[in-house]
């Protein structure tokens, strides 16, 4: 299916998110789903281009964002914070909902923007038709409590200002700051107040985020699903159809429910 896209920021509290709004060619009033990347990441990626794609192919629009020191938006990388991120989060969500064609209001994100997709879903849970963690990193507040991020190691009671990448190949910095949010976050509570539909798919051999995390999630919510893709990674590089065609069939599903 074609799409139509507009490329604009949206402000958060001054700060400027690089957004795209990609909408089915001729779509009148209709579902939109909020898609936001991940830890490093971007909305060019490919698994964000091909989860958009398949919710355009099912009818419905997509509002990717980059968050807080990603992509195209304002701030330095090592400066950001999941909270900076549940701020400009919130901003898009009521941007979203200022769309006068929006009919019903979706979330999703990959990894990091996974666990923030569980964490606005129980923020606002009245504004969501249902949510679709990818590969979802809720993992990272336990890691930062137990002293690691990504496989770097660190002391957690004494927290560096800096943290430093032990793998040389991606290298980046990150403030302590990021380490002191991650280490007050309790995913489980905002999984309680979400008790909408769930669709978490999770690749089954995951390098970054263990499956078990997925399984766990499936048994907290209320009304989950999850679709595991078996012999696939992070994002999804072996079998990314598999990941498409599970978020395309959710979607045509939710769109014929209307």
């Amino acid at each position: 299916m074609r799409s139509e896209m507009k490329e604009f920021t949206i402000d958060s509290d001054g700060i400027r998110l690089h957004a795209k709004l990609d909408r089915p060619e001729g779509a009148g009033k209709g579902p939109l789903c909020i898609l936001i990347h991940g830890f490093t990441g971007h909305m060019e990626e490919d698994h964000i281009i091909a989860a958009k794609e398949a919710m355009v192919e099912a009818g419905v629009s997509v509002l990717r964002a980059e968050m807080y020191g990603h992509g195209g938006s304002d701030g330095e990388f090592k400066d950001h914070t999941l909270y900076k991120w549940v701020g400009n989060a919130l901003s898009v969500v009521k941007y979203a909902k200022s769309l006068d064609f929006v009919t019903d209001l979706y979330l999703s994100g990959h990894s990091q923007g996974g666990l923030l997709t569980m964490l606005i879903g129980g923020m606002c849970p009245d504004d969501f038709k249902a949510i679709v963690p990818l590969s979802p990193a809720w993992m990272i507040p336990d890691d930062a409590r137990r002293g690691s991020i990504l496989g770097t190691q660190f002391d957690p009671k004494h927290i560096p200002d800096v943290i430093k990448c032990a793998d040389p190949e991606y290298g980046w910095e990150l403030s302590g700051d990021y380490i002191r949010v991650a280490q007050t976050i309790h995913v489980e509570d905002e999984i309680e107040r979400y008790t909408g539909p769930v669709l978490i798919i999770h690749g089954n051999e995951d390098e970054c985020v263990p499956y078990s995390y997925a399984e766990k999630a499936l048994e907290l919510y209320e009304n989950a699903t999850l679709v595991p893709i078996h012999g696939d990674d992070h994002c999804f590089t072996k079998h990314l159809n598999e990941m498409t065609v599970a978020i395309r069939d959710f979607f045509v599903r939710e769109v014929q429910k209307g």
